[in-house]
């Protein structure tokens, strides 16, 4: 059974968003469901910062041993922060994908363009768990 922390949203994509001290910036990442499907991650593409992102567009790429994927932005806004400790070990990601393994943290363009995220109650059932 994957991890599905009670404090995040997440898309129907398997990103997760975790809010911040600031409610217009969020932090996001891959769910721990989604890192156990994609298996042993080798290498994480990300965006530089102050790259703007619309919703649904795709931010990067992260490959594991047997796919590449795609990252999905969960909101619109300006990507303020990357994780540059996932060049060096890209492998945090599937050891603390909602801690070390965070991918960006996105300043909102509206910070009411997260109503549509998934609760976790709604994100498990998703998933099938």
């Amino acid at each position: 059974m994957s991890n599905v922390p009670e404090d995040l949203q997440y898309t129907t994509e398997h990103e997760y968003v975790a809010r911040t001290g600031d409610p217009s910036v969020v932090r996001v990442g891959i769910t721990d469901y989604a890192q156990g499907e994609l298996g042993d991650v080798v290498f994480v593409n990300l965006p530089k910062p102050g790259h703007h992102l619309a919703t649904h567009e795709s931010f990067g790429t992260i490959e594991a041993v047997k796919a590449v994927s795609e990252l999905y932005s969960p909101a619109a806004g300006e990507v303020v922060e990357v994780n540059g400790a996932l060049e060096g070990d890209p492998a945090v990601v599937n050891r603390d994908p909602y801690g070390g393994g965070w991918m960006i943290t996105l300043r909102l363009a509206d910070a009411a363009s997260l109503g549509g995220l998934l609760s976790p109650a709604a994100y498990r059932a998703h998933i099938g768990e």
